[in-house]
């Protein structure tokens, strides 16, 4: 049975939602499923807006098929060749030999390397600023390298003042018949979804987003359609504003999160009593995680909506508390910077938690550390009381 909607009289979603998958990329956990969102314009020419993974292969052929009637394809446009969106290329193909792949050289070289076939006689190459005319449309291509991949392309509809977005405003999370983000209660249900897409699968290259909403600046967008997610037409510039504070870094919230490792609840102990002194003192909102059995990603996440951050972790052998080290690591190479950072640390014989983790955070840019730490040997004890209410008046204070 098909499945599609009408974005605009023309443009139509023939996409589909994989509910099984249990994480994407086989890295970040996405219990709400995810969409794999592919267009069809119906013009004088026919225009696919990339494909689907294998998961949604058959939804997704019979959408196309459907939608198409007796009509044949005559182009493909790929934005973006990872798998979850070019892996139908070669079914695509073998269906429609009269089919032309619109694609830029990076793209080209990359078809090589994920298909055995050769498609050299069906490249329609494309460069920045070129058009191609369906008919009725003006599809304008637009170079986003490290968007997330070097290969990365955008394309704008001059007709429908309607931006194909590839990767970029994506989300995770299946689509549940509302296409639309008008259609939902984006804000509750899923700005934290698209937050933890952009930090994990984005995060790192937010000079390169930068320069992708410069060029976006000068266009009239009316609609957004990104490959993950829902749709954009109306209050287009909530989620340009979320993107842009994102790729520049800023915090969204000023707000506190609290992350701490604890082996036998003794860190835990102290980072509860932290988090009630900071509540007496007015902090609102605050978030507190264990490392250990909160996903790295949800991590990621919130602190790129947060201002403030508390580390806590106990020596381990010497070294890190191993997920405190490996959030630090995620921490590095998603770029994180800009913000404020107060550190706990705990030891039964040898407590260098703190120093280790300054060192790690020194590695990032424009982070501020807290002069005072909070040390602790084994369990916070009642004769800390002046220290730790210090510690949270230092905290309090820079928030």
């Amino acid at each position: 049975m098909h499945n599609t909607r009408h974005v605009t009289e023309d443009i139509i979603w023939v996409g589909g939602n994989d509910r099984r998958l249990e994480r994407f990329e086989n890295l970040f956990p996405i219990p709400r499923g995810v969409s794999y969102n592919s267009y069809l314009i119906l013009d004088k020419k026919t225009v696919l807006m990339d494909t689907v993974d294998l998961s949604v292969t058959e939804q997704f052929l019979a959408n196309l098929e459907y939608r198409l009637g007796n009509r044949g394809l005559d182009y493909l446009v790929v934005q973006h060749m990872e798998p979850d969106h070019c892996a139908n290329i070669g079914r695509l193909a073998e269906k429609y030999p009269d089919m032309k792949i619109a694609a830029n050289m990076k793209t080209v070289s990359m078809l090589g390397q994920f298909f055995d076939e050769s498609f050299e006689e069906r490249i329609h190459l494309v460069k920045e600023g070129d058009i191609l005319e369906t008919g009725k449309h003006k599809l304008k291509f637009i170079m986003a390298p490290m968007v997330h991949w070097p290969e990365v392309m955008v394309t704008y509809d001059e007709t429908e003042k309607l931006l194909f977005s590839a990767d970029a405003f994506g989300t995770f999370g299946a689509l549940n018949g509302n296409l639309f983000s008008d259609e939902v209660h984006f804000e509750r249900d899923w700005l934290a979804d698209a937050r933890r897409y952009y930090a994990n699968i984005v995060g790192k290259y937010g000079m390169q987003v930068q320069a992708l909403l410069k060029k976006a600046s000068s266009l009239d967008i009316q609609i957004i359609c990104p490959l993950h997610g829902p749709v954009w037409r109306e209050n287009i510039e909530y989620f340009i504003e979320k993107y842009d504070r994102w790729s520049r870094y800023e915090p969204e919230d000023k707000e506190i999160v609290i992350i701490y490792g604890s082996i036998y609840g003794y860190t835990e102990s102290a980072v509860n009593a932290l988090a009630s002194l900071l509540a007496e003192k007015g902090i609102k909102n605050i978030a507190v995680y264990d490392v250990s059995k909160t996903h790295v990603s949800e991590l990621i996440a919130e602190i790129f909506r947060a201002s403030h951050l508390v580390l806590a972790c106990p020596t381990y052998n010497g070294g890190l508390y191993p997920p405190v080290e490996s959030l630090l690591s995620d921490m590095k190479a998603l770029n994180v910077q800009k913000r404020t950072v107060a550190v706990i640390e705990n030891g039964s014989w040898a407590a260098t938690a703190g120093k280790q983790i300054v060192k790690k955070l020194e590695e990032l840019k424009e982070i501020s550390v807290l002069e005072q730490q909070l040390t602790i040997k084994s369990m916070l004890k009642q004769g800390q009381t002046q220290e730790l209410e210090a510690f949270a008046s230092q905290i309090a204070d820079a928030l």
